[in-house]
């Protein structure tokens, strides 16, 4: 278990951290999972670290990891909770990366590209700092069934892509591209390929009734590069431990709330007016004995 001492910084659910759990969490995870071949003795680029618990676990088995990130105290927290010798993480923004040209052999950005509008200057500054054999891993929410179909509005979403502009915008840049989808559903992720998430379906109900739907591509990934030959299998992520976190937070909540209420009861402001003055007693009692 990490120990580690927080910088004070107020959340806004902007970033993914480890005291809220929800699909959004394995979501995450499950694309740092994804991209543990890709980064086995390599020197990794992680834009948008945030809390920095991917550039932290892709540290395992890479060379170096650099986690990027815009906010100075989100930055300093990364450097306070997750420490190795092969890890930094550095202020910096997605249009001008601190990181030198033809440095990198692999870049990954998830869930980056939709919080700001300068696409283009980060897809130009992702291509100098990778060597030429370099690959890069990005995902970003598809706006048609993300926000379109829920009629969802995310606050910290600037510009978000449909399938196709996120498609040309990336094939603008690499001559190798191949595209993968993701949803999740009740804590489990399931990432794969277009072919193969329209064979798939989910199942739900009761002994009321029995109903299927398909597997929407909530969430658009690409793996591109001038190299020809990186690509990743379908895969699914078992959510069991996020949901025992989850299960644990609640009750935890749900326990400091009733004790909260139990405060503000008037039998709990009566007990405490009667047995106060007693308490007064004994600490004078301790002084004098």
């Amino acid at each position: 278990m990490l120990k580690y001492k927080r910088v004070e910084k107020k959340s806004t659910g902007e970033r993914l951290e480890f005291y809220y759990f929800s699909d959004v969490t394995v979501e995450h995870l499950h694309r740092y999972a994804m991209v543990n071949d890709f980064v086995s003795g390599k020197k990794v680029l992680d834009i948008a670290s945030g809390e920095g618990y991917g550039s932290y676990l892709m540290a395992e088995r890479a060379l170096e990891v650099i986690g990027v990130d815009i906010d100075f105290e989100t930055i300093e927290n990364a450097k306070l909770k997750y420490s190795k010798k092969n890890l930094r993480f550095l202020v910096g923004r997605a249009d001008k990366i601190p990181v030198l040209t033809n440095s990198i052999d692999v870049v990954v950005s998830f869930e980056t590209i939709e919080h700001h509008d300068k696409h283009n200057e980060m897809l130009a500054e992702i291509k100098r700092v990778l060597k030429d054999d370099g690959v890069l891993i990005m995902s970003s929410p598809d706006k048609k069934y993300y926000s379109d179909l829920t009629g969802q509005h995310n606050p910290y979403h600037v510009k978000e892509l449909y399938f196709k502009e996120f498609n040309e915008l990336v094939n603008k840049s690499f001559h190798f591209t191949k595209y993968y989808y993701q949803n999740s559903f009740n804590f489990n992720s399931f990432i794969s390929s277009f072919e193969s998430i329209n064979k798939f379906k989910v199942f739900y109900g009761d002994e009321n009734g029995l109903k299927d739907e398909s597997i929407v591509p909530l969430y658009n990934i690409v793996i591109a590069s001038e190299v020809d030959g990186y690509s990743i299998c379908d895969s699914f992520f078992n959510g069991t431990q996020i949901t025992k976190r989850a299960s644990d937070r609640f009750e935890q909540m749900l326990k400091s709330n009733l004790t909260l209420e139990w405060k503000k009861s008037n039998t709990f402001k009566i007990g405490n007016f009667i047995i106060f003055p007693f308490y007064i007693i004994k600490q004078k009692l301790k002084q004098i004995f």
